[in-house]
């Protein structure tokens, strides 16, 4: 039998990263309203926390995914009242996205929603210790973030 693999912790600390994210993103999914997938709440999340319009592009480079995976999330969502698309002002060809009074109250249930998944998770972990990770996963996020490819 061959012996264990010491990995860098770097590379088990992402490991761990994307196992928390599949479990997060599955029960996040079960448990958000009418079918929103955590995709669309998190371009309502978005739009809440930065507020103001912007270009399916602009998006799509935020997310770090697709354009045409972004109009379709987009779409998805002006379908349901929960975003707004417009003509760009500026820019004849391009758009600008919004988000209506209706996404907002989407996206307040969808938090209520986890709500008591949350709580559980609060019962098992100190906020001492959710705090700590915050910041290692913060600076975690800033360094990725400031060194895109």
């Amino acid at each position: 039998m061959s012996e264990p693999i010491e990995d860098p912790l770097a590379f088990h600390l992402f490991m761990e990263i994307g196992i928390i994210e599949q479990l997060a993103r599955n029960r996040l999914e079960r448990a958000l309203p009418n079918g929103l997938k955590v995709s669309q709440f998190t371009v309502l999340s978005h739009l809440v926390r930065l507020g103001g319009e912007w270009s399916p592009a602009r998006l799509a480079a935020a997310f770090q995914v697709t354009k045409g995976a972004m109009t379709n999330n987009l779409q998805r969502l002006e379908s349901r009242g929960l975003v707004r698309i417009l003509a760009n002002p500026t820019d004849g060809r391009g758009k600008l996205v919004s988000i209506t009074e209706a996404g907002r109250d989407m996206r307040l249930r969808c938090v209520e929603s986890v709500g008591p998944f949350l709580v559980d998770l609060s019962r098992e972990l100190r906020d001492e210790d959710l705090g700590s990770a915050l910041l290692v996963l913060e600076k975690v996020r800033i360094y990725l973030d400031t060194h895109r490819s």
